[in-house]
């Protein structure tokens, strides 16, 4: 008698079963499937990166051996997310002649919009600190190119920007199946537009490939804009690219780290166009959103959101208050301890212990402006008074530049606030001081280890 992959499945299943308890065996196994069994390797779709990474290190033997016990035969095991297995779609007679065709004029075959199907207005927790770039994004996804055009939307890193942009292109594509939705970061795009002058044959049909990637569509989504800085070619096409689409109401979302007014070194014609329909900014979550975070994310674990209190919730929410990421490291984090200490009861005292290495080393939990400025001046062997002070020796000026560069990245103090605590600087000095430090990190690998112990320090 052969076994379907279903019943395999569930024998398989029976035999972890037995071998693991019930909290382990629910937090890993409970929403992972079996896609499909090859001849010599066998693929399991997991919910999350950390099932595929738990599963693999520290299940792997046990789930190799209840296999070969009921297949009769061993072989590979392979873990994919969802968006990480692609299925075959059906195809008419028409499509596979048509689509020779377009293979044998070296043409692309198939348009990729590059979207995440698991980001969605559903899944995108509302407060008072993104309510208004939701709204605006939501108004956008429903009269796409009639209304925010563009629609720019900043905020520093975690926040749920990319959240928004996805949620945006998944409805439109969702309620406007003749629309084709782009998503590209600046780095693809940048990296699309150079590949045009390094491409040594068929140059011209490599820019006619990239015009039609990027300007024959109906909506534009670029993440990240601001690593454009630096690139003025690539500047100058995405210009160009810009103007097309907007002349032809093609709705382009942006995002960016910054308002448009402070990309101050991307070109003025850019910035000036950013600002033509909707900049809208999303600040850290405040604690009630923190927590509503915190929920909503442990509901895909039963055993966890059965047995977290509201203290351990407050626990984790006071002390990973800057962006949905270290919300979200700390919840993986809890969600191994607890499924390795197996406790009853997910409490204040074991929330503490089980983050306690985690919270020590996330630097938002104690680093503020002033700790920054001390380390910083401990390094470079010069005073906190010094450093704040009027003096532009470069020997001063230069480390005065690295600590408000770390004051960005680390707190979630606005470039003004930052400019008070470093003697009343205007706030465009201290953008022109990130700006600066991030693009000699990228050149000097001396000074990406010089401001790493600095961290290490604070």
């Amino acid at each position: 008698m052969v076994l379907k992959s279903d019943d395999i499945w569930i024998k398989v299943l029976e035999i972890i079963k037995k071998e693991l308890h019930p909290v382990s065996f629910s937090t890993w196994f409970g929403e992972t499937k079996l896609h499909s069994i090859e001849d010599s390797k066998i693929i399991l779709q997991v919910p999350m990166p950390l099932h595929k990474r738990m599963l693999l290190s520290n299940y792997y033997d046990l789930i190799n051996e209840a296999f070969t016990k009921v297949t009769g035969k061993e072989r590979d095991i392979e873990c994919l997310l969802k968006d990480e297995i692609s299925t075959p779609e059906e195809q008419s007679l028409n499509d596979i002649v048509d689509n020779k065709e377009v293979i044998d004029n070296k043409k692309i075959t198939k348009f990729e919009s590059n979207l995440n199907p698991n980001l969605n207005f559903d899944n995108f927790v509302i407060g008072d600190t993104n309510k208004f770039a939701r709204t605006a994004a939501f108004a956008v996804a429903q009269n796409p190119g009639i209304q925010y055009n563009p629609l720019f939307i900043y905020g520093k890193s975690g926040l749920g920007k990319t959240h928004l942009m996805h949620a945006i292109g998944n409805y439109i594509t969702e309620h406007n199946k003749d629309l084709k939705v782009l998503y590209a970061t600046s780095d693809d795009f940048r990296k699309d537009y150079t590949g045009i002058a390094n491409t040594s044959n068929n140059s011209l049909d490599y820019a006619e490939d990239f015009k039609n990637k990027y300007r024959n569509i109906d909506v534009l989504i670029i993440d990240d804009i601001q690593y454009l800085v630096g690139a003025e070619k690539t500047q100058e096409e995405f210009f160009h690219t810009f103007n097309d689409l907007h002349a032809r109401n093609k709705q382009i979302i942006i995002s960016s780290d910054r308002s448009p007014e402070d990309l101050k070194l991307l070109e003025e014609r850019l910035r000036s166009r950013f600002a033509w329909g909707l900049p809208v900014d999303i600040y850290p979550p405040d604690f009630d959103l923190r927590c509503r975070i915190i929920k909503d994310k442990i509901k895909r674990y039963s055993t966890l959101s059965e047995k977290m209190t509201d203290e351990a919730v407050e626990f984790i929410a006071n002390n990973c208050d800057t962006d949905v990421r270290s919300l979200e490291g700390a919840i993986n984090r809890l969600v191994a301890y607890t499924a390795m200490c197996v406790p009853d009861k997910i409490d204040l005292e074991f929330s503490n212990e089980a983050l306690k290495d985690y919270i020590t080393k996330n630097p938002y939990v104690t680093n503020d402006i002033a700790s920054i400025q001390k380390a910083v001046a401990d390094y470079y062997k010069i005073t906190v008074e010094v450093l704040k002070g009027k003096r532009r020796s470069a020997n001063i000026a230069y480390p005065r530049m690295v600590a408000m560069y770390l004051c960005r990245m680390l707190t979630d103090q606005s470039f003004p606030r930052i400019g008070l605590e470093f003697g009343g600087r205007d706030h465009s000095t201290v953008i022109h001081a990130v700006d600066k430090i991030e693009k000699d990190i990228k050149e000097n690998s001396q000074l990406k280890e010089i401001i790493n112990e600095i961290k290490s320090n604070l």
